[in-house]
C-alpha cells in the first residue's frame, strides 16, 4: 500500500471518527489537551505503519489502542499526573469499559455524548461552548474555528486554551446528564448545533452568503446527537429543521454568489431527499404532549418546502405555528419572523404594525433583518421615502456583502428607479 492511500484512510478515519476518538480519550484520562495530543501522535504512528503493514480491519480500535498507550506512557514519565494515573487506573478499571485492540466500531462504546455536554456546559461562556464543539466535535483546526467566529486564529487559540483550562480547574465532569439533568442541559447543546448551523446558513460578515463547511458539519453534529438520543424529541425537530432548511441552498444563490430571495427561488433546485427526510423528522418530533421550540420551526420550514410556488404558501398555518413558536418561546426574533408571515397572510400594513412595535426591543438592536423587513413591507405599501430610510438603515447594520448588495439593489430601485 503506497503512502498516499494509507493517508487517505487515516484522513477518513480520522474525519469520521475524530469526535469518537477524542471523546473516548477525553472520558479515560479527563484532560483535553492530553486527548488532542495523544490522539495526534496516534495519526503520525499510522501514517508510519499502516503505508508498510497495511490499513487494519478495525482502523479505529488500532488508533484508540495506540493513543491511550501513548497517554499512559506520557503520564508516567510527568510526575505530576502521577496521583492522577493511580485514580484514573482504579476509576478505568471500576467504570471504562475494556476495549480489546481488535475491537471494531461497533465493540467501542460511544462517547461523544459525554464530550457534547462537556463542551456545552454552563460553565463556559456561549461563545466558548460553540468554540470547543467546532473543535473537539466537528474536527475543525483552530485556524477554521477562528474563520468562523472572524477573529484572528491567535485569539481563538486562547479562548480555546481558557476554555479547556476552566474545564479543568473546575473538574467539570466528562459525563452524560442524568435524567433529571438532562432536560436543563440539552437545549444548550441544541443551540450551539443550531448557531454553528444558522452561521453556515447565513453568514454574519464576509463576501459569502452562505459557509456550506459550517452548515454540514452542524447537520452530521445534529445526526450523531439524533443517533445517541433517538427518544428525545427536540433533537429530532433540530434535525428535521436543520435538513428542511438546508434543503433550499442551492436555490439561494446565483451564479455570481449573490444572493436569491425566497420568493425568486428556482424551486427545481431545491433538495428533494433532504426534504423528504426532515418531513419524515417532523412527524415524530410534533407527535406527544409539549413540543419543542425545534420541532414547531421544523414545521414551519415543512410548509415552504411544500409549496409548489411563493404564492401558494400556506401563510395562514405558518403563522398559527408562529403563535404556538411565541408561547413556547417568546423573542423579539420569533415576533420578527411572524410578522413577516403575517404580512403575507394579511397584508403589510397588518406586518408593519407588529414591526414598529418591535423597534424598541434590546435584543433586534443592531439586527439589519429588522429595518430590512420594514423596508420591504414599506415598499409594498408605496411609502417610498420611509422605504429608503429604512433600507439605509438596514446597510448601516448588515455584515454580509451578498445581502449588502441585495439591499442597496432595493434602495436604488426606490431612489432611482
Amino acid at each position: 500500500m503506497n503512502e498516499q492511500r494509507a493517508a487517505r484512510s487515516v484522513e477518513a478515519v480520522f474525519r469520521e471518527d475524530r469526535g469518537r476518538l477524542l471523546a473516548l480519550l477525553a472520558a479515560r484520562f479527563g484532560d483535553l489537551d492530553l486527548a488532542e495530543e495523544t490522539a495526534s501522535e496516534a495519526i503520525e504512528a499510522a501514517l508510519q505503519r499502516w503505508p508498510v503493514d497495511g490499513v487494519p480491519d478495525k482502523p479505529l480500535a488500532w488508533l484508540l489502542t495506540t493513543a491511550r498507550r501513548k497517554a499512559i506512557d506520557r503520564i508516567r514519565r510527568d510526575r505530576a499526573y502521577a496521583e492522577r494515573l493511580a485514580i484514573l487506573q482504579v476509576e478505568s478499571d471500576r467504570a471504562a469499559p475494556v476495549v480489546p485492540a481488535e475491537a471494531g466500531f461497533d465493540d467501542i462504546p460511544d462517547e461523544r455524548l459525554q464530550l457534547f455536554f462537556t463542551c456545552c456546559h454552563p460553565a463556559l461562556s456561549a461563545e466558548a461552548q460553540t468554540a470547543l464543539t467546532l473543535r473537539f466535535l466537528a474536527g475543525l483546526t483552530t485556524p477554521e474555528v477562528a474563520r468562523a467566529f472572524l477573529v484572528p486564529t491567535a485569539t481563538m487559540a486562547q479562548r480555546i486554551v481558557r476554555a479547556k483550562r476552566k474545564i479543568r480547574g473546575a473538574r467539570i465532569p466528562f459525563r452524560v446528564p442524568g435524567p433529571d439533568e438532562l432536560p436543563a442541559r440539552l437545549p444548550g447543546v441544541l443551540r450551539v448545533v443550531y448557531l454553528v448551523f444558522t452561521e453556515g446558513y447565513a453568514a454574519s460578515s464576509g463576501t459569502d452568503l452562505l459557509r456550506p463547511d459550517l452548515a454540514d458539519e452542524a447537520i452530521r453534529l445534529a445526526r450523531i446527537l439524533h443517533r445517541l438520543l433517538p427518544r428525545e424529541r427536540e433533537v429530532t425537530g433540530l434535525l428535521a429543521l436543520l435538513l428542511l432548511t438546508d434543503a433550499r441552498r442551492a436555490a439561494r444563490i446565483d451564479a455570481a454568489g449573490g444572493q436569491v430571495l425566497l420568493e425568486d427561488q428556482d424551486r427545481a433546485l431545491w433538495d428533494v431527499d433532504r426534504i423528504a427526510e426532515g418531513r419524515r423528522l417532523v412527524v415524530p418530533a410534533l407527535t406527544g404532549p409539549g413540543v419543542g421550540p425545534y420541532a414547531v420551526q421544523a414545521a414551519i420550514a415543512a410548509l415552504h418546502d411544500e409549496a409548489t410556488a411563493f404564492e401558494t404558501t400556506d401563510w395562514p398555518q405558518i403563522v398559527a405555528l408562529y403563535d404556538v413558536l411565541l408561547q413556547i418561546e417568546p423573542s423579539p426574533l420569533v415576533a420578527l419572523n411572524r410578522a413577516v408571515a403575517l404580512a403575507m397572510r394579511d397584508g403589510p400594513e397588518a406586518g408593519l404594525v407588529v414591526l414598529d412595535e418591535l423597534t424598541g426591543a434590546e435584543e433586534l438592536r443592531g439586527y439589519h433583518l429588522l429595518p430590512a423587513a420594514r423596508a420591504d413591507l414599506l415598499r409594498r405599501l408605496g411609502r417610498s421615502t420611509e422605504a429608503a430610510a429604512a433600507y439605509r438603515a438596514a446597510l448601516d447594520l448588515v455584515g454580509n456583502e451578498p445581502e449588502r448588495a441585495t439591499l442597496a439593489r432595493r434602495l436604488r430601485e426606490l431612489t432611482d428607479p
